[in-house]
């Protein structure tokens, strides 16, 4: 281990990625905002997420009195949204009490701030010592050092942290697991500690981490009745606690009166544990809605808090769209 830390940090002043928006702040808002993000999605994905949402909530003031509808159709199409509704959660608790947690144990009790989380936000806004584990560190110390299980490498991480340049360290680890120690290829030509590799010298490069064993994934089905009158559609809130908790979707269920003109493509969409098969179905409506229903402007919606395979029909309903209705 020794040096381990002095390698990294000096191959991330010459080499690692300076240039994301987040990363010459140290306000912890920005800082807390971007990690949660940054939470099972790439970076590239999270930065016009990040940069719209600062343009319109710049402090958690201003993101705790909004409703929870304008959050999440803001976040519509970054996926995982519990991660918004706990933003949300976090911002007006935050707001309440004045202040962010200085530490991680304090930041893990945020809405939505696990370990990892908890420790980048404590490193990166507060320059406290912590450790994070997230899947690029997890990748870098499983083959560098031959160290597997989520215990053993949370003590590890803690062992390696330096005694300074913490944050340059931990923007290291990351920069190191996603642009040299990738899963699949890895630069090891590139790598500053590739000399003391376990994974390298004993040809274990792609057994380490073990990949765990992948499971056919099931198929949900869902028919989505797509109720159309006088330009506009029929949307419906999804329960917080279901899937797209919180968003508006189309109903599972045709409404009294409402006559099925034709049915559209089928689509699907992954999810971490299923995947699922829509058909939506095209209803001429009259217009009673009912409790948790809305009618809306068809060409408002798409910019409404709809997940992304909603907003695709959506859009192809529109002038010039491939579904438009006869």
């Amino acid at each position: 281990m020794r040096g381990f830390a002095a390698s990294v940090v000096a191959w991330q002043q010459r080499h690692g990625r300076h240039d994301l928006p987040w990363q010459a702040s140290r306000d912890p808002y920005r800082v807390w905002l971007a990690e949660v993000m940054l939470q099972q999605t790439q970076v590239a994905a999270v930065i016009p997420y990040y940069r719209r949402f600062l343009e319109r909530f710049p402090d958690v003031g201003t993101l705790a009195a909004a409703s929870q509808d304008e959050v999440l159709r803001l976040w519509s199409g970054l996926g995982y949204y519990a991660r918004g509704r706990n933003l949300h959660a976090a911002a007006r608790a935050l707001a309440a009490a004045g202040e962010f947690p200085r530490t991680a144990d304090g930041l893990r009790k945020l809405p939505g701030v696990g370990r990892t989380t908890a420790g980048a936000i404590a490193v990166f806004a507060f320059g406290r010592r912590a450790a994070i584990l997230d899947g690029n560190v997890k990748r870098v110390l499983a083959r560098c050092f031959g160290v597997q299980g989520e215990a053993r490498q949370w003590a590890l991480a803690e062992r390696l942290l330096p005694r300074r340049d913490l944050r340059t360290y931990t923007q290291a680890l990351m920069d190191l697991g996603a642009t040299v120690c990738a899963r699949a290829r890895p630069d090891c030509d590139r790598c500053p500690v590739a000399r003391g590799c376990v994974a390298r010298r004993e040809g274990r490069i792609g057994e380490l981490p073990a990949s765990r064993a992948r499971k056919a994934l099931p198929t949900r089905r869902a028919t989505w009745y797509v109720h159309l009158q006088a330009g506009k559609v029929l949307l419906e809130r999804r329960r917080e606690a279901g899937l797209w908790g919180g968003l508006w979707t189309f109903p599972e269920r045709r409404l009294r009166g409402a006559k099925i003109t034709r049915r559209l493509p089928a689509l699907e969409h992954g999810f971490t544990h299923f995947r699922l098969r829509a058909q939506p179905v095209l209803c001429a409506a009259p217009g009673n809605a009912a409790p948790g229903q809305l009618w809306l402007d068809l060409a408002d919606a798409p910019g409404a808090a709809v997940p992304t395979p909603v907003r695709r029909v959506l859009r192809a309903l529109l002038p010039g769209g491939t579904h438009q209705p006869a």
